[in-house]
């Protein structure tokens, strides 16, 4: 057992956060993304929601500083403008770890697929609400 590691990451998405390097790419599916078929890497969540995760990943996890928006939602079919209410936690917990602000931007459904398809790992989880899944492109760790 170690101190201080949230309870809701396991030792695999633990190793996997490790594995991966600066500009790598990690899918925070939420419960209705078909994860096993995109990812080259499956870790599965079950019972953990989006927010509860992101906030543990961004314990540990840097956000990349050389691109203008490391994170990337799933735009709303039919309404690319509107925005799901999880998207605010996503903002309030990015700016308690990262202290930024103005770092997500939507993407189209299929171009967020294929954008799945080449990230490093997906995380599967069992969030119910919609419109809950994002790429998160990891930075290097500040001095």
């Amino acid at each position: 057992m170690l101190k201080n590691i949230p309870n809701n990451l396991s030792p695999k998405l633990l190793k996997v956060l490790m594995e991966m390097g600066h500009g790598d790419e990690l899918v925070i599916g939420d419960g209705n993304f078909a994860a096993a078929g995109y990812g080259k890497r499956l870790v599965r969540a079950d019972g953990i929601g989006t927010v509860e995760l992101l906030e543990s990943i961004l314990t540990f996890f840097p956000l990349d500083t050389f691109v203008e928006k490391p994170v990337t939602l799933m735009a709303v079919v039919g309404d690319v403008d509107k925005e799901p209410e999880i998207w605010k936690d996503y903002r309030r917990i990015i700016q308690e770890k990262e202290q930024k602000t103005n770092v997500t931007k939507a993407i189209e459904r299929f171009a967020f697929y294929e954008r799945a398809k080449k990230a490093y790992a997906i995380v599967s989880t069992t969030e119910t609400s919609l419109y809950a899944c994002m790429i998160i492109k990891k930075g290097v760790k500040p001095d």
